[in-house]
């Protein structure tokens, strides 16, 4: 429980910090065009940055919700620890990858390279995809050996949370999916800048979310 809280605390101070730095970065009181010079962030960007923010605080409260459920279940007579399969480090990995290529990403955008941006978010959803397919295989590693959501309560937790946290990576995909089409058609590298930005603060948020869900599984 306390470890949840903490994680909890962490991440909201972070979306707050980072909703913070955004708002400070508009300058309301000037035009967007002559925002935009000073500061690269215009007034009209602000719905999508609040949007997210609003989403990952909800999604933070409720992975943090499953986590505290996941550390009270285990207390009880019935519980027996699961092992978790091996491809979890590997797709851990590819997740970490995903992360990291979407971090670079980000800093070709703001340097307008679209050729590079495209590669980038190549990349990123490569890497994502992988990490998705991963979790696939963990659950028919489990399966095979017969190890069903009503074997346990270990094991049905495993689903629940891996299937809650793939749900939230598939809907980030689509996002992706959108950008790499714009690319593709060679939009302008500015106008899609802040959908890279976006997706790169989600794809951090997925990273952390599962560091401390799997931390939570291995150490039980």
């Amino acid at each position: 429980m306390t470890i949840t809280l903490i994680f909890l605390a962490c991440i909201m101070a972070t979306l707050i910090f980072w909703l913070l730095k955004q708002t400070l970065n508009t300058q309301p009181w000037v035009s967007d065009a002559e925002a935009d010079a000073v500061s690269g962030m215009s007034l009209n960007t602000n719905p999508q940055t609040i949007g997210l923010t609003t989403f990952l605080a909800v999604a933070t409260s409720m992975f943090a919700l499953f986590a505290s459920a996941y550390t009270l279940r285990m207390t009880m007579p019935d519980w027996s620890p699961m092992d978790e399969p091996v491809v979890l480090w590997i797709n851990t990995g590819f997740l970490i990858l995903a992360s990291v290529s979407y971090q670079w990403t980000t800093s070709v955008a703001l340097k307008s390279h679209a050729q590079k941006i495209k590669l980038g978010l190549i990349t990123s959803g490569i890497f994502s995809i992988f990490f998705l397919i991963g979790q696939f295989t963990a659950w028919q590693q489990l399966i095979e050996k017969g190890m069903y959501a009503s074997s346990n309560p270990s094991i049905a937790f495993f689903y629940v949370l891996t299937a809650m946290h793939g749900l939230h990576l598939l809907g980030g995909l689509y996002v992706w999916a959108r950008s790499v089409i714009r690319v593709s058609r060679d939009a302008d590298a500015e106008s899609i800048r802040l959908s890279v930005e976006l997706c790169t603060v989600y794809w951090h948020f997925l990273l952390l979310v599962w560091a401390l869900l799997f931390s939570l599984m291995i150490s039980t």
